[in-house]
């Protein structure tokens, strides 16, 4: 999950400043925590509190995150959702408003490491996906994300992944971001943005080129970043330096946050090198 919001916090100053190139620092003037890594909180903390797994404590948590800072970036619509649901429905209440955007695939990294099958992984992705993106295309997105984690975290090879979530999920697998990035443009679909994002993974030799290849796509550069740190994470881990310098972004709160779920996943992998690189 720190990957996921790692990369997110890299990618955040070449949203809307696109970068055709590997070549850049990794933390800069105009870096930031958005939408991507508060939703991923939220996801995770209704993990943790959550054992039914419902749209409404989940709905509580992603309101609760969008609350602490309304100015994180959201999309239009989900912005809407959080915050002025009056203004997508007369009453009120929130639904699912069929949305195949990649907010349902960046906020997902914590599903990953939650279970223990990826059977359940995917069916619980679908539920944190769909109390906003029920189409079908968002849904997949995130599915296809929290079985790449999964996979990662318990030792499969690329060429297992790479397989596995081609045929599984329908995404054109076999093309090299080399291959993509001359004509790629900004583009928020999940059929658009999550292929190439774990393809900035699969093209990857550690964590950090991972996040490199993906930012280098001059797309969705920190939704982009987010997902494929958060593969990264789970099948490389992450180097000490990362680990102490992202902290500096981050709230006590998330902190304890990531510390409660390493204490309750098969997340405690990463517990004792965060609490030493964070001096907790």
């Amino acid at each position: 999950m720190l990957g996921a919001i790692t990369g997110d916090i890299i990618g955040s100053r070449f949203e809307f400043n696109s970068i055709k190139s590997t070549s850049f620092d990794l933390f800069g003037r105009g870096c930031r925590y958005t939408d991507d890594s508060a939703m991923t909180m939220a996801v995770a903390e209704w993990l943790l509190d959550d054992p039914n797994h419902s749209h409404v404590v989940l709905e509580q948590k992603l309101v609760k995150y969008g609350e602490l800072d309304p100015d994180a970036g959201y999309g239009g619509k989900f912005f809407d959702w959080l915050f002025n649901p009056t203004r997508l429905w007369p009453d009120g209440i929130r639904r699912p408003y069929n949305s195949w955007g990649n907010g349902s695939a960046m906020r997902v990294s914590a599903v990953g490491w939650m279970f223990e099958t990826i059977e359940e992984t995917e069916r619980v992705a679908e539920i944190s996906a769909s109390i906003t993106h029920n189409h079908p295309e968002g849904i997949k997105g995130a599915q296809a994300v929290a079985a790449a984690i999964f996979m990662a975290r318990n030792g499969s090879s690329k060429d297992e992944m790479r397989e596995y979530v081609s045929n599984k999920f329908q995404y054109d697998l076999y093309r090299t971001i080399e291959q993509i990035r001359p004509e790629y443009d900004f583009e928020v679909s999940c059929q658009k943005s999550v292929p190439e994002a774990i393809i900035a993974f699969l093209d990857s030799v550690d964590y950090e080129s991972a996040v490199r290849l993906a930012v280098s796509l001059g797309g969705d550069a920190d939704t982009q970043a987010c997902i494929a740190g958060g593969i990264a994470e789970a099948y490389y881990g992450m180097p000490d330096d990362l680990v102490s310098d992202i902290g500096y972004h981050l709230l006590p709160a998330h902190k304890n946050n990531i510390l409660r779920l390493a204490e309750n996943s098969a997340y405690r992998c990463h517990r004792g090198q965060f609490k030493r690189c964070w001096r907790l």
